[in-house]
């Protein structure tokens, strides 16, 4: 049963010329208006229970991605629904966020904490305000949500500066538990902790996942805790989805050369030499995105159909692959070959 439908979702952000800027622009006649191409076409289905992977390079669009699901941005051109209800829409030049049903868990814990509010009245505050719990009965709930997270419930009356990151990634979760969320979105949940520190917050999120039946979009570029953590994993290049499959599949054998390129870099525990062949040149500008495959100006196998076409997410023998290798009988693919 399908929770979270993300349909031919795209965001563009413009950046308007300073003064000098709309100046040059009255003298040449020209605009020198920017648009950042921050996702472009993205199709993903996430059924209930399941936890879906985000991985890719820093400005691939995960994050961009992370908060329109969570109903932060909305999106340029597509839609988001949640059981079949739009979760954000416009009003009045605003983000007008329509459920409470997507909670956030972002990468900083006490930056996403409010430094002058107590831990209880922070986790409170969002399910009094909506209604889901009265005044009588908050300061119960709330010290039962800080006990499920492996925190005491005395902690309620402590501020975020006496916790360590990893207890204020805990009230993090806590808080977004108590809104009764059907989807989490975590955008980098652990990423800021110490290692050790990591193990206990998703040895705690595997725990709720399971008592809870938790829906959830993992962002993340650690590969190792993706594998872990997720049922499947969508690979990001450059705004677009270019493989989707189910963890094991994918970890086992993946199919487009990004995907490839991104497990080979993965540093290992084996004690031999192990040859290592880095993705050659940079991550290309949103501002200005290659034509045809994305992935084209630093991929070996690219070809003339791979400068000129954009690839489509089709069936693979794992998943689904955005990439003209997966084509069969192509030129191309006789050449990689």
């Amino acid at each position: 049963m399908t929770l979270l439908s993300v349909s031919g979702v795209s965001k563009r952000f413009s950046r308007k010329p300073g003064i000098l800027g709309r100046a040059l622009d009255r003298i040449t006649g020209e605009s020198s208006a920017q648009t950042v191409h921050a996702l472009t076409g993205i199709d993903i289905a996430v059924p209930r229970g399941e936890v879906l992977g985000l991985v890719g390079e820093s400005g691939c669009g995960k994050s961009t991605l992370g908060r329109i699901v969570s109903g932060i941005y909305t999106p340029s051109d597509g839609s988001v629904t949640l059981n079949g209800k739009p979760v954000a829409r416009m009003r009045g030049g605003n983000v007008q966020k329509l459920t409470t049903a997507v909670q956030m868990i972002h990468q900083d814990p006490f930056a996403s904490l409010d430094p002058r509010m107590k831990v209880g009245e922070t986790i409170s505050e969002g399910p009094r305000l909506h209604g889901l719990w009265s005044a009588s009965e908050a300061q119960g709930k709330v010290r039962d949500l800080l006990e499920q997270v492996g925190l005491e419930g005395a902690y309620a009356n402590r501020l975020p500066h006496q916790f360590s990151g990893g207890q204020r990634q805990r009230i993090a979760i806590a808080r977004a538990l108590a809104m009764e969320p059907e989807l989490l979105v975590l955008d980098e949940a652990v990423a800021s902790l110490d290692v050790s520190i990591q193990a206990q917050v998703l040895n705690l999120f595997m725990e709720l996942r399971q008592r809870l039946n938790l829906t959830a979009l993992f962002i993340s570029h650690d590969l190792s805790v993706v594998r872990h953590v997720c049922d499947r994993v969508a690979i990001m290049y450059l705004g677009r989805v270019v493989e989707l499959a189910s963890a094991a599949d994918l970890y086992d054998a993946p199919q487009h050369p990004y995907t490839k390129a991104l497990f080979a870099s993965v540093p290992t525990l084996g004690t031999g030499r192990a040859a290592f062949q880095p993705i050659e040149g940079e991550i290309p500008s949103p501002l200005d995105p290659p034509p045809g495959c994305a992935f084209h100006p630093r991929c070996p196998f690219a070809g003339p159909r791979c400068r000129a076409e954009v690839p489509a997410l089709k069936p693979a023998p794992t998943g689904v692959v955005a990439c003209h290798l997966n084509d069969g009988g192509t030129e191309l693919g006789k050449t990689a070959a």
